[in-house]
């Protein structure tokens, strides 16, 4: 059965589904649809989850495997199966063929992988998975599509904007739903609840030529000194409110710790990238900050992080933007006295 996006939801209210496959080139809803998935299991007992990674030399005899095994601990599970590709490959074809022929008890499967060639809708392994589960791509947003996703979103915020605001918001991030979801999350963070007027979301959207937090934090993670102070330097000078700037610090160390923490178990550095939603250019920088960066090093920066927070609140004497320069500086490994 396939589904669009907005209808999983009603269909996990429903019943689940014993094979569930995500596939696409946008990585918000693929993130968002199988934490749903994931969410709908837990609820209805599937407590054990097994999570298998299917990259270059992966051996497909794991997935059956890991299907048969029993558990002392819950009698249901949820396999989750990331493919590295936009396929399963010869064997991987034919282990899904064989997994949909003899569907385990108890568990359900759930696949996830990027966008699919046309010629893989005809496969034999994609018409199993249709045959006895749910089937789901998903597209990058455009036109109306986006714009009555960035209201939906907005409104779930609680913050109400004409429809001048919206198609402002939709022209900056170019249908990139990550990036809309942080422009959202800026808005709340300054405004909260309530009305914005057009001025207002024009303030927090402001043009991308302009120095911004995101060009900050990238200035932080190549621990470019220079470059960081003359950026921090502007956000202030325009007025950028320094919650915004400590959000974006701070979302950044944690990321990395988690980061960080994962690879440290053993997995794949492209795995978890993928799985942190770290693409493209982004990857170089965050790799250098990961060995630059202790797991000591992180914890100071948020330490760091929460005395910010005070002064901001005036709960803690000092200077909200003097800590933010430090922490900065932390970031690029510039020893503080």
């Amino acid at each position: 059965m396939r589904l669009k996006p907005e209808q999983l939801a009603a269909s996990l209210q429903k019943t689940l589904a014993p094979v569930y496959f995500i596939s696409g080139d946008e990585p918000l809803q693929i993130i968002e649809a199988t934490d749903a998935i994931r969410n709908a299991a837990k609820k209805s007992g599937f407590a054990n989850r097994e999570i298998l990674s299917a990259e270059t030399g992966f051996d497909w005899k794991q997935l059956a495997l890991t299907a048969a095994e029993q558990s002392i601990f819950a009698d249901k599970k949820i396999i989750e199966l990331r493919l590295s590709g936009t396929g399963p490959g010869t064997e991987g074809a034919k282990a899904l063929v064989s997994y949909c022929a003899h569907l385990p008890d108890d568990t359900v499967l759930m696949i996830s992988c990027g966008k699919l060639a046309s010629t893989s809708l005809k496969s034999r392994w994609f018409q199993a998975l249709d045959n006895i589960g749910v089937v789901m791509q998903v597209w990058p947003l455009e036109g109306q599509f986006l714009l009555s996703w960035l209201q939906q979103r907005l409104q779930v915020r609680g913050l109400q904007v004409d429809r001048g605001s919206i198609k402002l918001i939709a022209s900056r991030v170019e249908g990139n739903l990550l990036a809309a979801v942080q422009e959202i999350e800026k808005l709340y963070v300054l405004h909260g609840i309530g009305n914005l007027s057009y001025q207002q979301v024009s303030d927090a959207v402001a043009d991308s030529s302009r120095y911004d937090v995101f060009a900050l934090v990238s200035a932080v993670l190549e621990a470019d000194v220079s470059r960081l102070f003359k950026i921090i330097t502007s956000l202030k000078a325009e007025g950028i409110a320094a919650p915004i700037v400590l959000w974006a610090l701070a979302r950044e160390a944690r990321s990395l710790i988690k980061i960080k923490w994962q690879l440290s178990q053993g997995q794949s550095r492209d795995v978890v990238f993928r799985n942190n939603q770290i693409w493209d250019k982004r990857q170089a920088l965050v790799s250098a900050a990961l060995n630059r960066l202790s797991f000591s090093d992180l914890n100071a920066i948020i330490v760091l992080s929460a005395s910010a927070d005070r002064e901001i609140k005036g709960q803690q004497a000092g200077d909200a933007w003097a800590t933010l320069r430090a922490i900065c500086l932390l970031f690029a490994s510039v020893k503080l006295l």
